[in-house]
């Protein structure tokens, strides 16, 4: 069964700027929880030419609701001309932790 937490998904090839595209989106609560995969090799064809790059992928945990402002967050801090951006539904999973990704992503009220 479907539920409103997504994993939305890029890559870059500098693990200090995965780290801050990371820990960026989650201080702006626009994701739970972010990880950066460990290095592996991306393999594209970029304006004509194959290319073989070293990349990090940062998974980011969001609800439905958030995904917007997230994209959008990403297309401004991200260094790539076209950055990776693909969106994965969660089909499921504890009822703890779904609720976990909503609370953690839920805008915070001025006080």
């Amino acid at each position: 069964m479907p539920t409103d937490v997504v994993i939305a998904q890029t890559t870059i090839d500098d693990e200090a700027r995965a780290e801050e595209l990371a820990r960026g989106a989650v201080d702006a609560r626009l994701a739970a929880c972010a990880h950066v995969d460990a290095l592996f090799t991306a393999v594209y064809r970029w304006k004509g030419e194959v290319v073989r790059e070293r990349e990090w992928r940062i998974s980011y945990k969001t609800t439905r609701a958030r995904l917007s402002e997230l994209a959008a967050w990403v297309a401004t801090a991200h260094a790539y001309e076209v950055p990776e951006w693909i969106v994965l539904p969660v089909e499921g999973g504890s009822d703890a932790y779904l609720a976990w990704v909503a609370e953690e992503t839920a805008p915070v009220s001025p006080s």
